[in-house]
């Protein structure tokens, strides 16, 4: 087999001298290895280099030269952006010259008069070999879209700073493209790349004027490290105004976590750790696009993180309490006890009584919330049992399904097993599935629902109007009972509007033949307004807080069986 030969690719070297026989001697050293470029004179170098920029691999530069010195060159060169890349090796027979040129730039430099051919390739073919090697790092360790550092580089940096420089007060920023990936779906990656260019070339403008390093992380993050600013405001205006004059009508928005420089110690990854967590809390906010971490983030965090680590103790401890409220049905005199919601509190040992709002949207968030779930259900499943039992009745109990819930492949098993170790009916309990679950991820959430129907289980779908359905959708999406979120609800007895937009959702669900829940009831005006309405489940204040269980069987005996327990 002939093995076809490799051809080599070509090294280009640019010789600059005024003299005609230094630029023939260095010619005939370098020719047999090299293809050689020649200029007289700094400008014809300047002209010679910008030509042939992507080929030239290293420049021979006399520094004594009439037009334009050598010491011009090197800074012109050394200035721009494209060319800085190209090492220069100085010619020079003046030893204070050498020490002048290495601190602008030069690579190395090469004694006159040229009597040593061997140690001249030498030079050269090590400054070629060096700044070839520098070149890859440098394409390894920068992103090559915006030029900024890539991760792993960005925080070997930002380290060495803190390491070396712990007199600099240095600022952690994080800052993110709302929603990039739409506007990549919307305008093309083109587009997008255009995006993430003009925003990486302002950020390296700003670091131009200050001390410090950024990184593009994954798709449309930045981070920044940089000496200390007093108006971070001032800063994400400039980025954001740098992309509304490239696109203005493409609606880009950036938010921007901070973490400031405060004294006493911050490791970089500490500190831009709690930068985007701060970013993190603007994400979507449509009004608020900055957001400064401080004392009262850190503790929120020491708190969120103690939570995640005792979660797994509270179930095993049985710390989560099940509360139980009421639902009543306001079309029978008088309102008539019909099924019960099932909502979660912390009993937390150090802590004292959380409160849902604090650790479900955190577990949510850290797809934990299914721990909680399964913990709910089955307390319900069997207190439902309990209840049936001790009082031959059955209250049907509604249990919250997350959006982590639904794309469990054992959720259909779990809840069966449920419902069959506690001889339960299906419709015992009942499925909570938000609205926002069926918009986000319609088709898959509605074939899991479907199923669970199909298995006899009732589907609540749980805050509407809360999000962003379209009416139309109501009649795909498959569910038993529509709960109608409390913001409806607060305002019926003074607001005509409200008051109307309530009796819409109820003729809608009318018209569908499903069952309306209204939520936070609090008034007796508001109940009548509701009943009169042709509402036929409520739930609120109005009848009673959330109980736990075993207040709640107390209102079971009072209200269902007519005596005190």
């Amino acid at each position: 087999m002939i093995r076809s030969k490799q051809i080599k690719k070509p090294l280009y070297v640019l010789v600059v001298d005024d003299q005609e026989i230094n630029r023939d001697v260095l010619g005939m050293i370098l020719e047999d290895d090299y293809e050689v470029l020649y200029a007289e004179n700094g400008r014809k170098a300047m002209e010679k280099i910008k030509a042939n920029q992507d080929i030239l691999s290293v420049i021979l530069l006399d520094l004594l030269m009439p037009v334009m010195d050598g010491f011009s060159v090197l800074s012109l060169v050394h200035e721009d952006e494209n060319l800085k890349r190209i090492p220069i090796i100085v010619l020079t027979a003046d030893k204070s010259a050498e020490l002048k040129a290495l601190q602008m730039g030069a690579a190395d430099f090469i004694t006159k008069p040229f009597d040593m051919h061997e140690v001249i390739l030498a030079r050269v073919s090590r400054i070629i070999e060096l700044s070839e090697g520098r070149q890859l790092i440098s394409a390894a360790e920068t992103d090559q879209l915006t030029m900024l550092y890539n991760r792993n580089f960005f925080f070997e940096y930002a380290n060495r700073i803190y390491q070396y420089h712990p007199d600099w007060h240095m600022d952690a920023i994080v800052m993110n493209i709302e929603q990039f990936h739409a506007i990549n779906a919307l305008n093309g990656r083109e587009f997008g790349d255009n995006v993430l260019r003009i925003l990486g070339n302002e950020i390296r403008a700003f670091l131009g004027e200050t001390k410090g390093i950024a990184s593009r992380f994954e798709a449309d993050r930045f981070e920044i490290y940089c000496l200390h600013q007093e108006n971070y405001q001032a800063l994400l205006d400039r980025f954001q105004n740098k992309l509304n004059e490239f696109a203005n009508n493409a609606g880009i928005r950036l938010r921007m976590g901070v973490k400031p420089w405060q004294g006493g110690k911050g490791e970089p990854i500490l500190l831009f750790d709690q930068a985007r967590a701060a970013c993190s809390m603007v994400r979507g906010n449509f009004k608020d696009h900055l957001m400064i971490y401080d004392e009262e983030m850190r503790m929120r965090e020491i708190l969120d993180q103690k939570l995640l680590n005792d979660l797994q103790q509270a179930v095993e401890e049985k710390q989560l309490k099940v509360f139980y409220q009421p639902k009543y049905n306001i079309q029978c005199t008088p309102p008539k006890l019909s099924s019960a919601e099932a909502l979660i509190r912390w009993q937390h040992p150090e802590l004292g009584m959380i409160p849902p709002g604090d650790f479900i949207p955190l577990f949510e968030g850290n797809g934990q919330i299914s721990t909680v779930d399964n913990y709910v259900w089955s307390e319900a499943a069997r207190q439902v049992a309990a209840w049936r039992d001790k009082f031959g009745i059955t209250v049907p109990v509604s249990v919250n399904l997350s959006r982590v819930d639904l794309f469990d492949p054992e959720l259909e098993n779990r809840l069966n097993a449920l419902i069959e170790q506690n001889g339960l009916e299906h419709r015992d309990l009942k499925l909570e599935v938000t609205e926002s679950a069926y918009t986000e991820n319609g088709d898959q959430v509605i074939d899991v629902v479907n199923r669970l129907r199909n298995d006899g289980f009732e589907i609540e779908m749980d805050d509407f109007g809360s999000g962003y359905s379209s009416l139309n959708m109501l009649s795909t999406m498959p569910i038993d009972f529509l709960k109608m979120d409390m913001k409806f609800i607060r305002n019926i007895e003074t607001s005509e509007k409200d008051l109307k937009l309530v009796e819409l959702v109820l003729d809608i669900a009318k018209y569908l033949n499903v069952p309306v829940v209204a939520e936070g009831v609090e008034t007796e005006k508001q109940m009548e307004m509701l009943r009169v309405a042709k509402c036929e489940l409520v739930q609120g204040f109005y009848f009673s807080r959330p109980l736990p269980a075993e207040e709640f069987e107390k209102l079971i005996g009072r209200e269902v069986l007519g005596y005190r327990i």
